[in-house]
């Protein structure tokens, strides 16, 4: 008996086919080229790239110079509760006042504009000159015998 002559004891359940004719050749069941051919392969969640996406959905694309104003200046907002911890009862609220007292900060040396916002329960009789001031803001301070003035 010779090497060539030898025979398994438990032969091959199966033929292993390789090329075109068998189940396994050529691309081995991956399809053809690509990211999803290679081994290893990772292919990212699909969700991320709907978020990378979200800013040009959002009009942040090519035209948005045209429809963004870069000169308008966004005012401050301040609540009625900073002004109360700050002011006395009579005292002028002004922007240079709140400046001053710390409650607002000069955004690159120029004076902001400042919003007074908030509602509700306020005592203090103040008079804010100089500033804007919301809706429900301007309801407290009058309640409490304080003046707005342009």
């Amino acid at each position: 008996m010779q090497l060539h002559e030898l025979k398994r004891n438990h032969p091959n359940k199966k033929e292993r086919n390789v090329g075109r004719g068998g189940k396994r050749g050529k691309t081995s069941g991956r399809g053809t080229k690509g990211q999803k051919a290679r081994s290893g392969h990772k292919i990212r969640p699909e969700i991320r790239d709907r978020i990378k996406k979200m800013p040009k959905r959002r009009g942040h694309g090519k035209n948005r110079a045209r429809t963004v104003v870069a000169t308008r200046v966004y005012p401050t907002a301040v609540t009625l509760e900073a002004i109360a911890g700050v002011f006395n009862s009579g005292a002028r609220v002004t922007p240079d006042l709140l400046i001053e007292r710390g409650v607002v900060k000069m955004s690159k040396g120029k004076m902001p504009k400042i919003k007074i916002v908030g509602e509700g329960a306020f005592e203090k009789k103040l008079h804010v000159m100089g500033c804007v001031v919301s809706a429900g803001a301007l309801a407290a301070i009058t309640k409490a015998g304080g003046t707005v003035a342009k």
